[in-house]
């Protein structure tokens, strides 16, 4: 099939799980990669031009009760204890992200954005078409938010410079993956902004 274009339709920009631990020194209970906290910051960007065409920004935050009765599965494998309410980098990064008030807000109990929250409801509101995706972890929360995004018939993005992953290596897997899902999927921050804008002038 045709390459699509880098924009279809209506786009919302998802920011999974840019939270207060990726400012933060000391261990956020989850590895990750060189370069992870740049990234973060360099999502600001892409936030910012995404307010300036006017496209819907939605954060997204992982956040398991202090009981833990929420973790399911998610303690078996590599990661230790993570994103606990109460914990001082749980909180979404919103003065980080320049959060707006008309910006949207949805909490998660798992991985994927859409796996038993509101999130499906609010883009059929939204009427979008394309989402855009930044944060972490890309092999992750960014890559299984993606797979379902994908699976919904969704036009997905991925920024690559503003997803941060649990390694390198991993990181750049978990890229291919998703280009493999959608070509033309992983894009840079500058691609993004540039489309981004081409868009507003578009509508203009």
């Amino acid at each position: 099939m045709a390459r699509q274009p880098t924009i279809v339709g209506n786009p919302v920009l998802l920011v999974i799980d840019i939270q207060k631990s990726a400012f933060m020194d000391g261990d956020p209970g989850i590895p990750i990669m060189p370069g992870y906290s740049d990234n973060m910051r360099r999502a600001r960007s892409v936030v910012d031009a995404a307010h300036d065409a006017g496209i819907p920004v939605v954060f997204v935050q992982e956040i398991h009760r202090r009981d833990m009765v929420d973790y399911g599965r998610e303690l078996d494998g590599s990661e230790g204890i993570h994103c606990m309410e109460g914990e001082p980098g749980t909180p979404v990064a919103f003065e980080e992200m320049g959060r707006l008030p008309g910006d949207y807000y949805v909490p998660k109990r798992r991985y994927s954005c859409f796996y038993g929250t509101e999130m499906e409801i609010l883009l059929k509101g939204l009427k979008a078409q394309t989402l855009i995706l930044v944060g972490g972890m890309t092999d992750v929360c960014v890559h299984y938010s993606f797979v379902d995004g994908h699976q919904g018939d969704y036009h997905c993005r991925v920024v690559s410079d503003c997803v941060g992953g649990t390694s390198s290596e991993a990181h750049q897997a978990a890229l291919n993956a998703m280009e493999y899902l959608q070509e033309g999927a992983v894009l840079s921050a500058e691609d993004i902004i540039t489309a981004m804008s081409e868009q507003r002038m578009a509508a203009e």
